[in-house]
C-alpha cells in the first residue's frame, strides 16, 4: 500500500485583541471572552478561523478587534 501524501493548505486564522472590559457585562459576554481565551485588556489571541469562531467574535463585537486574517 502506498502512502497517500494530503496536501494540507494553510489554515485560516485570525487575531483578535480584547479592546474592552467585560465588566457590568452579561455573563454570557463575560464567559465567551474567556472561551476565545480573553480575560484581560489588550490581550491577543491567534485563533483559528472557523465558523464557530466567527460566531462567538460576532457576538462580543464590541469588546473585540480583529486585528489581522493570516492564510
Amino acid at each position: 500500500m502506498a502512502d497517500k501524501k494530503t496536501t494540507e493548505a494553510p489554515k485560516k486564522t485570525i487575531v483578535v485583541k480584547q479592546i474592552r472590559s467585560a465588566a457590568r457585562r452579561p455573563a454570557v459576554q463575560t464567559a465567551t471572552l474567556k472561551g476565545l481565551g480573553l480575560n484581560k485588556l489588550n490581550r491577543t489571541r491567534e485563533l483559528e478561523d472557523t465558523p464557530a469562531v466567527r460566531g462567538m467574535v460576532n457576538s462580543i463585537s464590541h469588546l473585540v478587534q480583529i486585528i489581522e486574517e493570516r492564510g
